[in-house]
């Protein structure tokens, strides 16, 4: 047990040390540039491989964030670590004055670092670092007199903790307390004919808290059929931190002035989620499930941004997941044993640019690679997605990325005999 304690201090160690790798996050498209950026639904290297879906999974043998529920299911001797990181390519194109301009970008980096373990015969906890959003893009225009040079970077990340118990037979209930933290930075450079260079720089910087609470249920209809039902629920709340617009001369290398500052939570604030999802599983073999997500963006704060000469304006977010898991035998040869997923998503985006509503779908596959003598298994997974805007398409983004995930299955928490 003593050694558990040590490798557990030694991996919240390691949570808190990637940080700053979690902020390398491979988003690279001008659609960060809008809202908060990119917004990350919390889903596992597993759960991408079948769509992104979550919120009904229940399994003692993966780590599931998206609903803190499933928690409960978690052995009492078993402690699971897994951790993802992906490499995305990106194919843009863009209509510029009646000619289509192509782009091609790679990007990679480390997407989540969790782990769970009992603290009961009835309970779980779960611990780990997640992306909240993320902002990445370059690129430039044309103005008056000049140009204009536009860059971002940067991540709000999300340290978390999580608590589930079983309230009795089939039911669980779970809540997630996270720390939000990060800064993401959008930058303007502006050069004129006559020769100056002005750096417009806005930072946002988050210091806050968000919790999630979840719900699970699942029976069994015969003895090889079971049906699982989840929600989770995210309040709204306000951001907290500061938002700061700084100019900069570049050519007389001047030091920053000061231009704006103003607190989030009186101008800006996060959407309440509604989650729900349904999933079937047959002889522990065949998994599917079928998600819910909304997010009212529209009628949360998002004050005080011009951006492209318009006020910034946010969408409601749907979104819609369909995944499933099948393994040919569980205890047969290891070709049997691997795990086999599928699944697609749609997903109405919460960004408005420039009167445009944001939209994206994509498709994935992936196998679970048992590894041999072990209870580890090794995520691999494809991922495609499209995304443009809509009534114009502005500029139209196909991803391929490549998913990778370690789940760690260990029995640390076996007590010790003495002979």
């Amino acid at each position: 047990m003593k050694i558990s304690k040590l490798l557990f201090g030694i991996i919240a160690l390691q949570i808190l040390g990637v940080s700053s790798i979690c902020a390398q996050n491979g988003t690279m498209t001008p659609y960060s540039r809008y809202g908060y950026g990119i917004l990350s639904d919390n889903a596992s290297g597993a759960q991408r491989t079948m769509g992104g879906v979550g919120y009904a999974m229940n399994s003692g043998r993966q780590i599931n964030v998206m609903n803190p529920a499933s928690y409960a299911a978690v052995d009492s001797l078993t402690f699971l670590f897994d951790m993802g990181f992906d490499i995305t390519n990106l194919w843009q194109k863009e209509n510029v004055d009646g000619s289509n301009v192509s782009d091609q970008k790679t990007g990679a980096g480390l997407s989540y670092i969790t782990m769970q373990f009992p603290i009961g015969r009835r309970m779980g906890m779960s611990v780990g670092l997640l992306p909240y959003s993320s902002v990445g893009y370059a690129f430039g225009s044309d103005i008056d007199n000049g140009s204009v040079s536009r860059e971002g970077s940067g991540s709000i990340n999300q340290l978390y903790v999580g608590v589930a118990g079983k309230l009795f037979k089939g039911l669980s209930l779970g809540v997630n307390v996270a720390y939000l933290f990060g800064t993401t930075f959008n930058d303007s450079y502006a050069y004129t004919s006559t020769g100056s260079s002005t750096l417009f720089e806005r930072e946002f910087e988050v210091a806050d808290w968000r919790f999630d609470i979840g719900l699970h249920y699942n029976f069994r209809v015969s003895p090889k059929n079971r049906f699982n039902v989840g929600l989770v629920y995210s309040p709204k709340k306000a951001f907290h931190g500061n938002a700061i617009t700084y100019a900069y001369d570049i050519l007389q290398d001047a030091a920053p002035v000061e231009t704006e500052r103003m607190k989030l939570a009186d101008n800006f604030s996060m959407a309440e989620t509604w989650g729900a999802g349904i999933g079937w599983e047959w002889d522990q073999r065949l998994y599917t499930e079928l998600d819910f997500t909304y997010q009212p963006w529209s009628k949360t704060k998002y004050q005080g941004v011009m951006q492209d000469g318009k006020d910034s304006q946010l969408n409601d977010r749907y979104k819609v997941a369909l995944g499933a898991q099948f393994t040919p035998k569980l205890r047969g040869n290891y070709i049997e044993s691997i795990q086999y997923r599928v699944g697609g998503f749609y997903n109405r985006d919460y960004l408005r640019v420039l009167g445009n509503n944001v939209k994206e779908y994509g498709a994935t596959i992936g196998f679970g690679l048992p590894v041999p003598t072990l209870k580890t298994i090794i995520n691999i997974g494809l991922e495609w997605k499209h995304r443009q805007a809509n009534p114009n398409p502005l500029i139209k983004e196909d991803y391929l990325s490549v998913t990778f995930g370690f789940n760690i299955n260990e029995l640390w928490f076996r007590p010790s005999r003495i002979y």
